[in-house]
């Protein structure tokens, strides 16, 4: 799991959707002007009077107990002085006059006692919440299994040392940040970067009618208004949502929670698009299997996003319940009550009838756990393709249940049944594509381009093509930062960062005025890294504007480690050493173990003369990972300038024998064997990284040098060759 992007949530939340608002279709899209002025929240209670069965059915749903004071009817887990030990921590769970304890292992190593404050969630697993320094709660990872009835450990079998942001007292499990945005009513987590505290505050403790709806004043002041009981009606009767039919509109106001995402700033503009609110994830290999398929938790958006049943206009409702978050009907008749019913024989399924296996969910939503013991269907509804699975290795729910038979044998099976060819689906270009290999490139831009799929489809292909670094690639995404779609064009602004600025600096600067805040601070974010004279004129304005909202974003993420790294490099990019350096030693406090932090910590300390800080931070790195290469290939580059030849050598050699990808490796270490009179060693070394990357530009220059200076001319020109072919401008 991510340590920077994971967003924690403790129970499974089920799909938001709105309180139908009886009798209260519009006539008129304006709103009058006695309910112009912001809108204020007013607490749940004010809804009940004429919204009582809704209002019943929210009292028995997850989202009324995502959190609550704990009290004997809140709290499900074993208190009567339970203990329980998991990968050699011992926790002791009991009660001291009338309040409920946890004594368990804190971040000195050493266990504690401490006092539950709230309950987190509720089914299948309830968390607690605890106070600690700086106006942190932390959530508890011994949680109980409301399912078994038992205590258990959400990571099993995995030991974590108690200075990990992953231990519960970390950065991982902090409720500010992770996970009370999404179990609370209008959560201000007021974050102060300066002493690293907490002053956060909420309306309702738990998911309320305006969590969905929005602050409810503006719409109590209409219904109650002479104009409305005259039958005067307005667009979603004064909320941010009513009873609005637009599934985009719906999605969004689930997603707020129900994405993996960054939250953009403290306010919400929620105007219908969600990219002026948050910055979803894509369906990358990070996160998601390549073809799509949920690996992490996603919390639904990125799957239903990209889902056939999203685009023929199915919305969250038409499945949940909004208000209990219950199924709107039972097995497969809650698919039945759309699709024809041959779809639900054996002659579809290939199972028996009224079997688990003839489930539509069995084959079509397969399902993954996390936190232990919370079981979590696919929201892509796609159909199983074991024909990838040969090729690709990813999941497919015929092997998921048939385990005793290869993937193979699932492919030969639907091949049997349907013939050799399948139904286009955009994975069998997102497939290809996510390999990023000489074959991508085509792949990429055929789905950037094809408006028909999927928006999050196309952003992610945006995203995967920054890494193919070609003209053919650059023009497609200039193009793409006009494209119709938000999210396409904020990953396309992204994707440019790779690329060089005189291919994108004179056309995408469109970005900078865009009506997204999310897509304005992408291309803020492209443009801070060129000097200001080098920005076009004409779009100077819009940068300075931009820019402040950039700033405004990044700051707001300083309570995450990686935020404060997201800031220092930015500061670096405008020159500011200083705050650079504060900012990732700070993200570094936060998370310890974050190496690419130090990466760029030790060029910075390098790049302003402090060598000596510079190693200590990159040995530092290699204690924490010695697997990573990139490590001793930045400790072959800094030993070199410091004089220490032989050290230089043997981090070359450790970056290679852990199978480096990087074609510096090879290059720099192939002059340096040259330099020192190694000519056969060089050239093995640098015939390894022309292997890796025939096209290389700077291994194919050390090879046509390294074999004109050994009067091999012969073997100089292929290279000779490759290089005019790659810069035929270059004299």
């Amino acid at each position: 799991m991510s340590r920077q992007t994971t967003v924690l949530v403790g129970v499974l939340l089920v799909l938001y959707a709105l309180v139908l608002v009886e009798s209260c279709s519009p006539k008129s899209k304006e709103e009058p002007k006695s309910v112009s002025t912001p809108a204020a929240f007013v607490g749940s209670v004010s809804c009940k009077s004429c919204h009582a069965k809704p209002y019943a059915d929210w009292q028995l749903s997850d989202h009324f107990r995502a959190m609550q004071e704990p009290t004997d009817s809140t709290v499900l887990g074993d208190f009567n002085d339970r203990s329980f030990t998991a990968d050699g921590v011992k926790s002791r769970f009991f009660r001291k006059d009338g309040k409920y304890f946890i004594n368990t292992e804190g971040n000195d190593g050493q266990n504690h006692d401490y006092q539950v404050l709230y309950t987190f969630g509720f089914f299948p697993l309830q968390q607690y919440l605890v106070a600690a320094p700086g106006g942190r709660m932390q959530a508890t990872r011994v949680s109980w299994d409301s399912r078994e009835k038992k205590w258990f450990h959400q990571y099993h079998g995995d030991k974590i040392f108690h200075r990990d942001w992953l231990h519960w007292t970390g950065g991982g499990q902090n409720w500010n940040t992770m996970c009370a945005s999404c179990h609370s009513t209008n959560l201000q987590k007021n974050y102060t970067s300066a002493d690293d505290s907490y002053i956060s505050t909420f309306d309702e403790i738990n998911v309320t009618c305006e969590s969905c709806h929005g602050p409810a004043s503006k719409h109590v002041a209409f219904v109650q208004s002479e104009g409305y009981k005259a039958g005067e009606r307005i667009l979603n009767m004064g909320l941010h949502y009513g009873k609005e039919q637009n599934p985009q509109l719906q999605l969004n106001t689930c997603a707020t929670c129900h994405a993996r995402k960054a939250d953009i700033a403290p306010e919400q503009i929620r105007q219908g698009e969600i990219l002026d609110d948050m910055i979803p994830q894509v369906i990358s290999n990070e996160f998601y299997f390549a073809d799509g398929q949920i690996r992490e938790e996603d919390y639904e958006y990125g799957s239903f996003a990209q889902s056939k049943m999203f685009h023929n206009n199915v919305r969250c409702s038409s499945c949940h319940n909004p208000h209990s978050g219950k199924l709107q009907l039972s097995g497969n008749d809650q698919c039945m009550s759309c699709h024809k019913p041959e779809y639900n024989t054996k002659a579809h399924t290939f199972h028996l009838e009224n079997t688990e296996a003839s489930m539509c969910i069995s084959c079509h939503m397969p399902a993954k756990t996390f936190m232990g013991n919370d079981l979590r269907r696919d929201h892509s509804f796609r159909v199983p393709r074991p024909d990838q699975s040969v090729v690709y290795a990813t999941p497919n729910a015929c092997s998921g249940c048939h385990t005793d038979k290869s993937v193979q044998w699932a492919a030969e099976a639907i091949e049997k049944r349907y013939g050799k060819n399948r139904v286009y689906h955009f994975s069998d270009d997102l497939l290809p594509g996510s390999l990023l290999n000489d074959k991508s490139e085509g792949h990429l831009v055929k789905l950037l381009r094809d408006t028909t799929q999927p928006e999050i489809v196309r952003a992610t292909a945006a995203s995967y093509l920054g890494n193919v670094v070609t003209r053919i690639a650059a023009g497609t995404l200039v193009d793409a930062v006009k494209d119709s779609k938000p999210m396409v064009r904020y990953h396309a602004l992204r994707s440019l960062e790779n690329f060089p600025p005189e291919q994108w600096q004179e056309k995408a600067y469109s970005g900078l005025k865009d009506k997204t805040r999310a897509v304005r601070i992408a291309a803020a974010d492209l443009y801070h890294r060129l000097p200001a004279e080098s920005i076009p004129a004409e779009a100077r304005g819009a940068y300075a504007s931009a820019d402040a909202e950039n700033r405004r974003y990044l700051h707001y993420q300083t309570d995450f480690a990686v935020g404060n790294v997201m800031l220092a490099d930015y500061e670096l990019q405008g020159g500011d050493q200083v705050n650079a350096i504060a900012h990732y030693l700070r993200g570094l406090k936060k998370d310890s173990l974050m190496n690419y932090a130090r990466f760029n910590l030790s060029a910075l300390y390098n790049a302003t003369g402090k060598n000596a800080e510079a190693l200590r931070v990159l040995q530092e790195a290699a204690a924490i990972d010695p697997r990573n290469d990139r490590t001793y290939y930045s400790l072959a580059l800094l030993y070199y300038e410091m004089g220490d030849v032989k050290r230089t050598e043997e981090s070359f050699r450790q970056a290679m024998g852990l199978g480096t990808l990087n074609i510096g490796v090879y290059y720099n270490y192939g002059l340096l064997l040259q330099q020192q009179g190694k000519v056969e060693q060089a050239e093995d070394v640098l015939l390894r990284g022309y292997r890796l990357d025939p096209q290389a530009p700077n291994i194919n220059y050390a090879l046509a040098f390294l074999y004109l200076n050994q009067r091999q001319p012969e073997k100089a020109l292929p290279h000779a060759k490759v290089l005019r072919l790659l810069d035929p401008q270059n004299p």
